[in-house]
């Protein structure tokens, strides 16, 4: 009897210290996810706006990008570890950041694409959103 009780305490110890490892695991996979899913809602709103409307311009002294048209505007505020959309938050840390115009790397003003890439966090991960400019882009 002895003997099976002390069988049965190494293998239910076994089994929790096999748990914590599952659940170390599990919690880092979520929190991969969870990092994926905001850099794709990121990109998502990104491309949307940018082939919504018709004038982008950024402002390098505020770190901010703004969306307008003749109706309304949306702007993004780029800080370190997070930016800000309005009433939105992408909890995204981001490196490097390139805008471009008619395919010439600028540093602030109007723009057609933009190149962001992430921290090492989300494994440096490169986004590069563009949208096709027309003739009102190059008027005045």
């Amino acid at each position: 009897m002895i003997i099976v009780i002390i069988i049965t305490s190494i293998v239910v110890g076994m089994a929790f210290s096999v748990l914590t490892l599952v659940q170390k695991h599990m919690s880092g996979i979520q929190n991969n996810f969870n990092k994926s899913t905001e850099l794709d809602k990121f990109e998502q709103a990104l491309w949307i706006d940018f082939n919504r409307y018709p004038k982008i311009k950024y402002n390098a002294v505020n770190d901010v990008l703004v969306f307008a048209s003749e109706i309304d505007s949306i702007t993004y505020k780029f800080h370190k570890d997070y930016i800000l959309k309005d009433v939105d938050t992408f909890n995204l840390p981001l490196q490097n950041k390139s805008i471009f115009f008619d395919g010439i790397e600028k540093r602030d003003g109007l723009l057609d694409a933009i190149k962001l890439e992430t921290s090492k966090d989300l494994q440096s991960q490169q986004l590069f959103i563009f949208k096709q400019n027309d003739a009102t882009q190059f008027m005045n």
